[in-house]
């Protein structure tokens, strides 16, 4: 139980990448904050946690609304106590050619993936436990290093959000919180349904040179171990969990 009573308060948790370390970090004893915009589907995936002995609490609202991430954050130090950890995983996923980005796409995956960051580590530093150690956990992706075709709104989100890892890692620091960064590779979740294809997901794991797609799992084991006190000395860190494709190139 590396996580025994820990509340830690998951963005976009309501299905895919969010929900796979949801499930894992309560496991691991900690209480979770799954937060999503879509509020049945947090609760959906709290009712499983909460069947399989875990704790969790289920938060509707959109995130990348300063004042709505304030008040699910404030909701679940209210439930659970002050938290001890963020991990800002929501975001909107778009692929198309740069000539076919409109005001309203950018918009949207700004304010889901971008902006939420910025509240998410503003709302945490509001409701934490100051009496411990903190952590926040931001999610970029391999396309940060890597230019690939039709990606260019999503790219620019992930690459600011590594740059501002760095940032925040010395920016935090000295008040005992560490920020680090994952950038999870080629996984299949529901949130790439329609934008991916199977065939696509097999081409895929033909260029990883581990010859495989990730799963929800591999991705969750390697942000619990930055979370946990074994990583009490990982700060600034952006921890590849991609088989080997940014190292490979």
């Amino acid at each position: 139980m590396k996580f025994a009573g820990r509340p830690i308060l998951i963005s976009g948790a309501g299905r895919g990448l969010g929900e796979g370390i949801a499930k894992h970090l309560a496991a691991e004893g900690a209480i979770v904050g799954v937060a999503d915009i879509n509020q049945a589907s947090a609760h959906k995936v709290v009712d499983e946690i909460r069947a399989a002995g875990g704790a969790a609490h289920a938060y509707g609202g959109d995130l990348g609304q300063r004042a709505q991430f304030f008040g699910v954050a404030e909701a679940f130090r209210y439930d659970a106590g002050p938290l001890r950890a963020v991990i800002n995983n929501a975001s909107v996923l778009v692929y198309e050619p740069i000539e076919d980005v409109t005001e309203e796409t950018l918009e949207l995956m700004l304010s889901a993936g971008l902006k939420s960051v910025f509240w998410g580590v503003q709302a945490f530093l509001a409701y934490r436990d100051e009496e411990a150690s903190g952590n926040i956990l931001n999610y970029s992706s391999p396309v940060a290093y890597r230019g690939r075709p039709n990606t260019g709104a999503y790219t620019t989100i992930k690459a600011g959000i590594a740059g501002l890892t760095k940032v925040l890692a010395g920016e935090l620091g000295p008040r005992g919180i560490r920020v680090n960064a994952i950038a999870p590779g080629s996984v299949p979740t529901p949130a790439t349904d329609g934008f991916v294809t199977p065939e696509q997901y097999a081409q895929r794991a033909n260029n990883i040179p581990l010859r495989r797609n990730g799963t929800p799992e591999d991705v969750a084991r390697a942000a619990a171990f930055i979370l946990s006190d074994e990583a009490d000395f990982v700060n600034g860190a952006m921890l590849a969990i991609d088989g080997g494709i940014i190292a490979a190139g």
